[in-house]
């Protein structure tokens, strides 16, 4: 009696443990689980290829910033040689009003660059 059941306890155990198994396979297989895992990938291997990118283009700058250092000294230009100071240029609309004719305002933070090599 008890050895038949032991072994029903053991089926039932057994099935219940398989069903489990096998529901859990089911719900990962549907288009939504499939679908978000996808997702779930692909911002992974996003994040993983933008700090690549990051690290790429960090030692760009160092490895750029040494050579502008070596360029310099073989060159025997100076460092810290200081920029023009940039252009100001009087704002357009304060040209006919009487206000501001004696006293323009300036545009700060302009387009235009200093750099006259920008097109080269």
């Amino acid at each position: 009696m008890f050895r038949r059941t032991f072994w029903f306890s053991t089926g039932v155990a057994a099935g219940v443990w398989a069903t489990t198994k096998v529901n859990r396979k089911l719900r990962q297989l549907t288009p939504e689980s499939l679908a978000a895992t996808a997702a779930d990938k692909a911002l992974e291997t996003g994040a993983r290829l933008k700090d690549r990118a990051v690290g790429f283009a960090l030692d760009v700058r160092d490895n750029m910033a040494r050579r502008e250092a070596e360029l310099g000294e073989a060159l025997g230009i100076r460092e810290n040689s200081a920029l023009p100071a940039p252009r100001r240029y009087p704002a357009i609309e304060n040209r006919t009003n009487p206000q501001y004719r004696d006293n323009p305002k300036y545009i700060e933070n302009t387009t235009y660059s200093n750099d006259r090599n920008e097109d080269h």
